[in-house]
């Protein structure tokens, strides 16, 4: 298994607080993570029935069995043992002892936020990022094989078709997160649900329209989508509120955090296919939203992502707020290098300019030459992992 960007972070935390959090999807490799930065510790996953049967029943008797404490993954799975914990950390504070894993995010926080507070610090294990998968022996030299492969890790840890994984964890997830996390009863119509998902992606949120197209109330269709951003398969990127004597659309962004899975999901299975789509665009910019959305997770920094858009027509796919400032982001498949790739970025920075001192446009494209226009940049998909967003 390669290095992953937010080991340090956890080697930090557990230097300094007595439990660590870890969520994410299934298969971000959260478990393999721990286990090669904790070595020394026990390994228990809640998933197996009998661990998570002792855990139900007795719950202090199941912790005892680890003095110097434990990894303990799928912690979700029961909710009350947090609260248990609680106890066996005040007793003994020392740092690092518990790590707690899990791919439930609402639910996982919700326990620990009201058991451990004050006492456990908090990260997100994402799918890799760019410059993650470049530590593997083999990985997606062009754009196209970058949006098809996707970003996780058992993928290039196996060198495994994409296609027959992905379709392997579509069923899986359905056929038993989805009864986990709700009592979902039509996964015919979830799965369907889920594919006008990916065909949304990088698009504003209509719940109408995304529940008449699917055949459901809007209330289930939003009980859905929270479901998904649940199991961390998608996330709402919300539109930028500032004070500006515009009328800015709230209605959030839908994005996928996995571009392969977007393409499994709407059927394309070859570079040929993608370059073709009409999606290639959006799935290109669902692509640049969530590496920089994964940077900042392995960071350890709040979300500072939104986009822009007013009534007047006016938009940027992507509004970093960073230490020296705002940054506008646009995401262009496009091979060719233009000055015309500028031009509705600009338009924003016209508005921004009133809320803020300093906006550079840094233009995301699908081609390899970098440019530097001012204080403005065009930046090579391949390298946007490289990119310093603080200079």
């Amino acid at each position: 298994m390669i290095a992953r960007d937010l080991a340090s972070r956890l080697t930090e935390a557990a230097r300094k607080w007595p439990s660590i959090t870890l969520t994410g999807p299934r298969q971000s490799g959260k478990a393999t993570l721990y286990r090669t930065l904790f070595p020394q510790h026990r390994y228990e996953t809640l998933e197996a029935p009998d661990v998570r049967a002792f855990a139900v029943e007795d719950p202090r008797a199941f912790l005892a069995q680890f003095p110097q404490g434990a990894i303990l993954d799928e912690v979700q799975r029961v909710p009350d043992l947090p609260s248990y914990l609680q106890g066996v950390i005040d007793a003994d504070p020392a740092p690092g002892r518990w790590i707690l894993t899990g791919s439930q995010n609402l639910s996982l926080l919700q326990s620990v936020s009201q058991s451990l507070a004050g006492r456990t610090a908090v990260h997100h294990l994402l799918p890799l990022t760019r410059g993650e998968t470049m530590r593997f022996p083999r990985y997606p030299a062009t754009l196209e094989e970058t949006l098809l492969t996707g970003s996780y890790p058992s993928i290039f840890d196996g060198n495994l078709d994409a296609a027959d994984w992905l379709r392997s964890y579509i069923a899986t997830y359905i056929e038993r997160d989805v009864r986990t996390i709700s009592n979902v009863s039509d996964l015919l119509t979830f799965q369907r649900f889920v594919t006008l998902c990916a065909a949304r992606t990088s698009q504003l949120l209509n719940y109408s329209s995304l529940a008449g197209d699917c055949g459901i109330s809007q209330p289930t269709a939003r009980a859905w989508l929270s479901i998904l951003e649940t199991s961390f398969l998608v996330f709402r990127l919300p539109g930028l509120h500032a004070n500006l004597r515009k009328r800015l659309v709230k209605m959030p962004k839908l994005h996928f955090y996995d571009t392969g899975l977007v393409c499994w999901l709407l059927g394309i299975r070859t570079p040929e296919q993608l370059r073709a789509h009409p999606l290639r665009g959006p799935i290109f910019e669902t692509w640049v939203v969530s590496e920089i959305g994964k940077r900042q997770a392995n960071r350890g920094e709040a979300n500072r992502l939104s986009f822009y858009r007013d009534r007047n027509g006016a938009e940027a796919d992507l509004v970093v707020e960073c230490p020296t400032g705002t940054v506008i982001v646009e995401a262009k498949s496009s091979t060719t290098a233009s000055s015309s790739l500028f031009d509705g970025s600009k338009r924003v920075r016209r508005h921004l300019a009133q809320s803020t001192d300093l906006c550079p446009v840094v233009v995301v494209y699908g081609g390899d030459q970098p440019q530097r226009r001012g204080s403005d940049s065009l930046v090579p998909w391949r390298e946007l992992h490289e990119f310093d967003w603080e200079a």
